[in-house]
């Protein structure tokens, strides 16, 4: 789960820093200017993601915080250097929103164990759409990520997969769950902005089409499908085809596995 970098620097991260990412103490006489416990980490960490979550990445800003938590932005500055340190620590604090399975649990399925973990990177993402950006940008190698990429190796190693072929089949699964997810919450954006839920969004563009007969014509199958679409509730249709693909993936990763030891016999 790991993304790109700051600067094209892959040392460039908060959690490779000597130590672990302290708050920076507040002198004596800056401190007396605040409110006694008024500020620390945890707060301006939750403040940002509520902020993130509100208005997304492109709105956010160190002094747009800072008047949310009704502070100077040199009082936020005490707790964290930069706003590209903040990101990292928001990003692996949704992190630690997901629940993992026990990977050393013997009784349990690895297939079930993956959709588990498959069906909550899903639901983080699409609670935080500023997430798919994020991991695109920074290593995401704070401690909770790290627990839920190690967790997915541990289940995806008891699957039987040969060594080699486990990053590539991690990247079939998690390039699935991201695109999908980021297809979903990028069609809600879209709604949002124009006023109109899910299912009023998606009549209108049918309708639209529809009204063109020479599309329609040409590209009968894909208006075929827009009109099935309109026949179930969206939330539906999200979770049915995420579940399908999903499947599909896992099925994948199987039949490669086989596909190998049987070549290897």
């Amino acid at each position: 789960m790991a993304g790109g970098n700051r600067a094209g620097n892959p040392r460039t991260s908060i959690w490779l820093a000597e130590g672990k990412p302290a708050p920076r103490r507040r002198a004596s006489a800056d401190r007396s200017r605040e409110q006694p416990g008024s500020l620390d980490r945890e707060r301006i960490i939750a403040a940002a993601i509520r902020l993130l979550d509100a208005e997304g990445l492109t709105k956010f800003s160190m002094r747009r915080l800072a008047a949310e938590l009704g502070v100077t932005a040199m009082s936020v500055y005490w707790y964290v250097d930069n706003k590209d340190d903040l990101l990292e620590l928001v990003l692996d604090e949704v992190s630690g929103e997901m629940a993992l399975p026990d990977p050393d649990a013997e009784d349990a399925d690895w297939r079930d164990q993956l959709r588990q973990l498959a069906h909550e990177y899903r639901g983080m993402l699409v609670r935080h759409p500023w997430v798919a950006r994020l991991v695109g940008q920074y290593l995401n190698i704070g401690p909770r990520s790290m627990r839920f990429s190690d967790a997915t190796l541990r289940v995806l190693r008891r699957s039987g997969a040969e060594p080699s072929r486990i990053s590539g089949s991690l990247g079939a699964l998690f390039q699935f769950v991201y695109g999908f997810a980021t297809v979903q919450t990028l069609y809600e954006e879209r709604c949002r902005d124009a006023g109109l839920d899910q299912q009023e969004y998606l009549k209108e563009v049918s309708d639209s089409l529809t009204e063109s007969p020479d599309f329609a014509e040409r590209y009968s199958e894909s208006m075929a499908m827009a009109q099935r679409l309109r026949e179930e509730p969206l939330e539906n249709l999200w979770e049915r085809d995420f579940t399908v693909g999903l499947d599909t993936v896992i099925a994948g990763i199987e039949v490669m596995r086989d596909r190998l030891r049987d070549e290897e016999a």
